[in-house]
């Protein structure tokens, strides 16, 4: 199916979509990184929950994505989603990647 043809299903709310088969509700196109980047960005902006961030960052690392990369996509939505939703959203994201943004670990800013 083309991506003409799936967009067609998606914007009707086709229900057999996925019934038919559901690699083809899945991206086609995107890479493994690129997927789990982008799938960072919609839990930020969804509010997601932390353990969705800790697969989701681990998939990405999983994929090649470096923190800083992770960082920079979180960043790069800022003017989409809003500061406020991206501040909520830093210390699970922090979390997921192993550290505690609240504590910080080398006595900067003091």
């Amino acid at each position: 199916m083309d991506y003409i043809e799936r967009l067609r299903r998606l914007a009707l709310n086709d229900r057999h979509l996925e019934d038919d088969d559901p690699l083809e509700a899945q991206p086609q196109e995107l890479d493994v990184r690129t997927l789990a980047l982008v799938r960072l960005a919609a839990l930020v902006a969804t509010g997601g929950a932390q353990p969705s961030y800790s697969a989701e960052a681990d998939a990405a690392v999983g994929a090649g994505a470096t923190a800083g990369q992770i960082v920079d996509v979180v960043a790069g939505i800022i003017p989409i989603v809003g500061l406020p939703c991206v501040v909520a959203a830093a210390p699970k994201l922090a979390l997921a990647l192993g550290f505690d943004v609240i504590e910080p670990s080398d006595g900067a800013g003091d």
